[in-house]
C-alpha cells in the first residue's frame, strides 16, 4: 500500500485513487505529482494536473510500462515494447 501526506494540492492526498494503489512497485515524482507503477504493468497517477497528475487522456495506453521518468511538469513511460508515452 502506499501513505501519502502533505499539500494535498501536491499528490500528498492520494484518496482518489487510493483503492488503485495495490501492489506497486515504484513511484516517480514532478514538481507537484506522482505516478505508481503496478506489479502488472499498469500506472496510477494523482496530483496536479498541471504536474501530469491526470493521465486520464493516455490510461490506455499505460500497459506493460516498465519505467518512468519525469520532468517538473510531465511524465513519460516506457513500455515493454520500447515505446514511450508521454503526459
Amino acid at each position: 500500500s502506499v501513505v501519502t501526506w502533505g499539500d494535498p494540492h501536491g499528490g500528498g492526498d492520494s484518496t482518489e485513487v487510493q483503492d488503485q494503489l495495490k501492489k506497486v512497485t515504484k513511484i516517480r515524482s514532478s514538481h507537484r505529482a506522482f505516478a505508481a507503477i503496478l506489479a502488472d504493468g499498469r500506472v496510477v497517477t494523482w496530483g496536479s494536473r498541471h504536474s501530469g497528475g491526470d493521465s486520464t487522456a493516455v490510461q490506455g495506453q499505460l500497459r506493460q510500462v516498465e519505467e518512468v521518468a519525469s520532468t517538473a511538469r510531465a511524465f513519460a513511460a516506457i513500455l515493454a515494447d520500447g515505446s514511450v508515452v508521454t503526459w
